[in-house]
């Protein structure tokens, strides 16, 4: 499936961030979707089918890790990459239990928002 558009979906409550890295991922060739909260993400994904979501740990009511357990079961096949400001932010064991790795988590800001475009191409290529 390399020929396709990988789908993306992000899903932050800081509206400019959400704003910016949607029109970066769309300039970039990806089709972008976004919300800014876990339970419009999850309304999204009962209907809409997603490659990669990046999903930012601190949001308003569902935080980010239960997001990831909740999407995950919805679509097993999605990859996970986690965009947080949480300098602390540590990857519990359930998320790796579920193949995230310490190279999916990224904090804010980035230096160099490239890195995500990488990591994007990194996990869809190993989708085989």
């Amino acid at each position: 499936m390399i020929s396709s558009t990988i789908r993306i979906l992000v899903v932050d409550d800081e509206e400019m961030i959400l704003i910016n890295l949607v029109a970066f991922l769309e300039d970039e060739g990806f089709s972008v979707l976004s919300t800014t909260s876990g339970e419009e993400a999850l309304e999204l994904l009962a209907s809409e089918t997603v490659d990669i979501a990046i999903i930012d740990i601190r949001l308003p009511q569902m935080d980010g890790d239960t997001l990831i357990i909740k999407a995950h079961d919805l679509q097993p096949e999605m990859k996970f990459l986690i965009y947080t400001g949480s300098v602390n932010y540590t990857l519990p064991k359930t998320l790796m239990n579920l193949g995230v790795s310490e190279e999916q988590v990224f904090k804010k800001p980035l230096d160099d928002i490239g890195v995500l475009v990488q990591a994007i191409h990194q996990l869809t290529e190993r989708k085989e």
